[in-house]
């Protein structure tokens, strides 16, 4: 099987999936933060080397206080437990979004796990926290123009130029994008990086996701003809 090199995935489903059980979403996103590790670790022995997923988006934000307390709760739980699983995984940890808009404690957190997994050479894992696609873009061009004013590069703006701006620099392009619970749009994700990547939508909510769902997005990558300006891809 053709399998994709870089994977991004919106997890999606976890409160619809803890209230069909009775339970408060934040059971939900437990539950869907233990599906993470499961999938990182099958993604690797797949051969998928890059995996994205879609955590907490700006607009987050907006939902009850109740619900952004708990998933900060669960961030900072789960930055120390994503140290342990680096090291024992040897995975290269990577958060993108805006981390100024996080508490000070997050912040450092995610400093000291970016930093304890930099040299590992498994899996290349990107979690995107605080993270809008419109507000990356934004970031990327206020950049470009101080970078610019200060001398320290010259124009014209060019494609690639925004690319080395953006939060994912250096991270190859995905292959294939995985959205869980039925819905299809991109929900501000990572809308320049997907220009060329396939689609994937289930309506396994995300806690649900397995290793054999994940296998049958990849076999539905692998059986595409995938063409680009109208040459096929070797």
């Amino acid at each position: 099987m053709n399998v994709p090199n870089h994977v991004a995935i919106i997890l999606d489903g976890n409160g619809r999936w803890a209230k069909a059980k009775g339970m408060p979403r934040n059971y939900g996103h437990i539950q869907g933060a233990k599906t993470v590790e499961v999938i990182c670790e099958e993604a690797y022995k797949m051969g998928i080397n890059y995996l994205t997923v879609y955590a907490f988006s700006t607009e987050n934000w907006s939902r009850p206080a109740d619900e952004v307390d708990q998933l900060m709760k669960l961030l900072r739980n789960y930055m120390k437990t994503c140290r342990q699983t680096a090291k024992k995984n040897n995975m290269c940890v990577r958060v993108i979004g805006d981390k100024t808009g996080l508490a000070d404690d997050i912040r450092e957190s995610i400093d000291a796990l970016e930093e304890a997994s930099k040299d590992n050479t498994g899996l290349h894992f990107q979690v995107a926290i605080n993270y809008g696609s419109r507000d990356e873009i934004v970031r990327a061009v206020n950049r470009i123009t101080d970078d610019m004013s200060k001398g320290t590069i010259t124009g014209p703006v060019t494609a690639e130029m925004i690319s080395d701006y953006l939060d994912t620099r250096g991270i190859p392009e995905p292959d294939l994008l995985i959205r869980t619970s039925g819905e299809q749009r991109l929900s501000n994700f990572l809308l320049w990086q997907l220009a060329y990547t396939e689609f994937y939508f289930t309506d396994i909510h995300w806690p649900d996701f397995s290793k054999e769902e994940l296998v049958k997005a990849c076999e539905a990558y692998a059986a595409r003809d995938r063409r680009f300006g109208g040459h096929k891809e070797e």
